[in-house]
């Protein structure tokens, strides 16, 4: 048990970093009161602010008064371009737009980072004075006072411009009736480029600071920064900008004192229990204001209005002769076997799109935690064929039906929640799959992960990543995509699409949400689970990074590319994704920047995706 000194330091520290996960999410917090927005790139933004404190650091030996100043004004640039070139085409879009825009945005931002910086992390020295001042059991340095000092100064010009200065004023019109703001002459467009300008510079400025306070920094720190916002302003409410500050102290406190009761694996995963808890008990946060959560589901309105594109039938069957041939065609070329592996992992995450496909397309259920399925499903199989001496094939299958019922069951709490809050939890969620399989080291082997999986294999002949693995998980994929295809022309199909379209309404006639979402994710589960169990047999050694949470964005965005809720453009779309920049190596590198300008530009240009929207 920790001592009375240890206890006020770790409060300390709670506080300290609550102030800077405060800076984050007022920024957010003045997004989405403006915008209706969760702006998913704000942690790319934080990522960006840090590395401008680096290299002024580094390349022009700026003191930190002007290091300050500076990454205050390249985020601030940055934001204001977010706004202008990426999401204000998207004004008149459905309120997904501009949601999903932000996370390609994020893809391109951190790439950047990563092309321009390189990908290791590197170290963010504190030039400050090294003195620390005793206060009884405990003591505080000069970079804790400087954080609260920004704290609490950001937070008194916030306060005071909001109150005080004519474009606060706007700024807070729009935020409490965008309409009525725009018929009093308020100019909305100057209104987002200044709260972008804000919650950048204070989102940047929070970079510099983390950096400073742990020296390190990393082009791989924005995905943790952008939840820890989220989390902080789902705790406050959405949109209220003191109860984004109050939850990030609670938030900062609950890491803190976790770490302290349970060590410091535990840090983040106490952040996204207690946002889970607050999603399911008060979704509207604790100074959230007290009305019902949006009227309209997220995706319904996304399905774009045009006919999906018709193939003729006889296309299908031939497409599939021919790709069961594809491995009798290439065996003579010297590049056979790797373009049959390149397929192989093509075919898997074809699983997880027909996965997505009907739980987001179909039903209408955002959900950005789709890698932590892939998770339970690797680890079940893996463990079941280990531990239990099951045969493989038999783990698949066991591990598809487990995913399918803990899935459902780890996202039903969230079936009540809609819009934006169904995203939130589902990302959510998926982190949690990640931080148990991490912390559970008596069942999962924790950080060491799994190793020496065993192979699928057939009368004894295992089956790798040649013809046997190929044929055998097109033909998995190519069954459950007809049977899928199936699912949506029968009375369970419509009642899904009843869902999407207006659950009110629904409702109304008799067809029960909760229901038919969870057996959307059942089904999704499945194939997710399926698709795990495959690939841990594939690679023969898993650990809880293996499926990360830009999984999660990369089947979202096949799912895009081959239109909402279509079967085949799911496979089309995984095909087009995954084989193809794969084919194409020299483009590795920028393989994550190819995914965020492809998930910008459909969003733009072409919503219903390749096939249309089903």
């Amino acid at each position: 048990m920790a001592n009375w000194s240890s206890w006020f330091d770790h409060t300390l520290n709670g506080l300290i970093i609550g102030n800077v996960y405060a800076l984050l999410a007022v920024g957010l917090a003045l997004i989405f009161g403006v915008s209706n927005l969760i702006n998913f790139a704000h942690g790319s933004v934080y990522t960006v602010g840090a590395f401008i404190g680096w290299a002024a650091i580094t390349y022009l030996h700026t003191s930190l008064a002007v290091t300050i100043g500076l990454v205050i004004a390249g985020s601030a640039l940055l934001g204001m371009a977010i706004e202008r070139i990426g999401l204000r085409p998207l004004a008149n879009s459905p309120r997904i737009a501009p949601l999903l825009a932000t996370i390609g945005i994020s893809f391109v931002l951190d790439q950047l980072v990563q092309l321009l910086a390189g990908p290791d992390p590197r170290a963010l020295p504190n030039t400050l004075p090294t003195w620390r001042l005793q206060l009884g059991s405990g003591s505080i340095g000069t970079l804790d006072l400087l954080i609260a000092a920004v704290g609490i100064t950001s937070a008194a010009v916030l306060f005071g411009f909001l109150r005080f200065s004519r474009l606060g004023w706007a700024v807070r019109a729009s935020a409490q009736d965008r309409d009525a703001a725009l018929q009093m002459g308020v100019n909305i467009n100057a209104v987002n480029q200044t709260v972008f300008a804000i919650a950048s510079a204070l989102g940047g400025l929070s970079g510099l600071l983390v950096g400073m306070y742990y020296n390190n920094i990393s082009p791989a720190m924005s995905f943790q920064a952008t939840l820890k916002g989220v989390v902080a302003v789902v705790i406050g409410g959405v949109g209220n900008v003191p109860g984004a500050i109050v939850g990030s102290m609670l938030l900062g406190l609950t890491e803190s004192w976790g770490v302290a009761l349970f060590g410091t694996p535990y840090r983040n995963l106490f952040a996204f229990l207690l946002l889970i808890a607050i999603l399911v008990w008060k979704p509207n946060g604790l100074f959230g204001k007290k009305k019902g959560l949006p009227p309209e589901p997220l995706t319904g309105t996304f399905v774009a209005p045009s006919n999906p594109v018709v193939v003729p039938r006889w296309v299908w069957p031939s497409t599939i002769a021919l790709l069961v041939a594809l491995p009798l065609l290439l065996q003579p070329l010297a590049q056979g076997a790797y373009v049959l592996t390149t397929l192989t992992n093509a075919w898997l995450y074809a699983l997880l799109a027909l996965s997505l496909t009907l739980v987001a397309g179909t039903v209408g259920q955002i959900s950005l935690g789709h890698a932590g399925l892939l998770t339970i499903g690797a680890y079940l199989s893996a463990l079941v064929a280990m531990d239990l001496q099951v045969p493989v094939a038999l783990s698949i299958l066991l591990a598809g039906l487990g995913t399918a019922v803990i899935g459902t069951l780890l996202v039903y709490p969230a079936f009540r929640l809609r819009g934006h809050y169904v995203s939130i939890a589902t990302l959510g969620i998926g982190e949690i799959v990640a931080l148990v399989i991490l912390n559970w080291e008596s069942l999962t082997r924790g950080p060491i992960g799994v190793s020496g999986i065993p192979p699928l294999a057939i009368d004894g002949d295992a089956l790798d990543a040649g013809p046997g693995f190929y044929w055998l998980t097109l033909a998995v994929v190519v069954g459950l995509a007809l049977l899928q295809s199936r699912l949506l022309h029968t009375h369970l199909g419509r009642s899904f699409r009843a869902v999407r379209e207006d659950d009110v309404a629904a409702r109304s006639y008799g067809v029960s949400p909760s229901r038919y979402k969870a057996l959307a994710f059942g089904f999704g589960g499945f194939a997710a689970g399926i698709a795990g169990g495959f690939t841990a047999h594939l690679y023969s050694y898993i650990n809880h990074e293996t499926f990360t949470s830009q999984i999660s964005i990369l089947a979202i965005t096949i799912v895009i590319l081959g239109g909402m809720g279509n079967v085949a453009g799911a496979v089309i779309g995984a095909v087009a994704l995954i084989g193809l920049p794969e084919l194409f190596r020299v483009t590795a590198e920028y393989r994550m920047l190819i995914y965020g300008i492809t998930l910008l530009l459909l969003v733009r240009f072409r919503p219903q995706g390749l096939l249309g929207t089903v």
